[in-house]
């Protein structure tokens, strides 16, 4: 026997044993490649982005909203309670409150990002009295 034939080894002579990491790593490259390219995969991926999609158009006015009366919360000193998920007047204002002093301050809060920002909703009641009577 010649010296390269002694110092080889079963394992050396089968290329399944050289390296089982590389071998596996190709393995699962090639199962991700194979879902990757699935049409089941592509479908859900779709799927995923209109339901994303949908999800932000509809609660669009909403997430406005709330940035909006925290904003004022802040300014004013209030509690930001909570805001309508929707407009349902199409007067481009979400109706929300605030708690200022003990007390619930309903509040319209713009839907637009061109109009962040709340304005006091006093309803049909007549504005109060700003001045200090004495």
């Amino acid at each position: 026997m010649s010296e390269n034939q002694e110092n080889k080894t079963p394992e050396a002579t089968n290329p399944e044993n050289t390296n089982p990491v590389t071998s596996l790593s190709a393995n699962l490259m090639g199962k991700l490649t194979e879902i990757l390219k699935s049409w089941q995969f592509k479908v859900g991926i779709a799927l995923s982005v209109l339901l994303a999609g949908f999800f932000i158009i509809f609660f669009w006015q909403h997430f406005v909203a709330v940035w909006g009366m925290k904003a004022w919360s802040a300014r004013a000193g209030a509690e930001p309670i909570e805001c309508m998920i929707k407009d349902t007047n199409n007067d481009q204002y979400v109706s929300c409150s605030a708690m200022l002093k003990d007390q619930v301050v309903p509040l319209e809060c713009g839907s637009s990002i061109f109009n962040i920002g709340c304005r006091i909703n006093y309803g049909s009641a007549a504005s109060p009295n700003t001045r200090q009577i004495k």
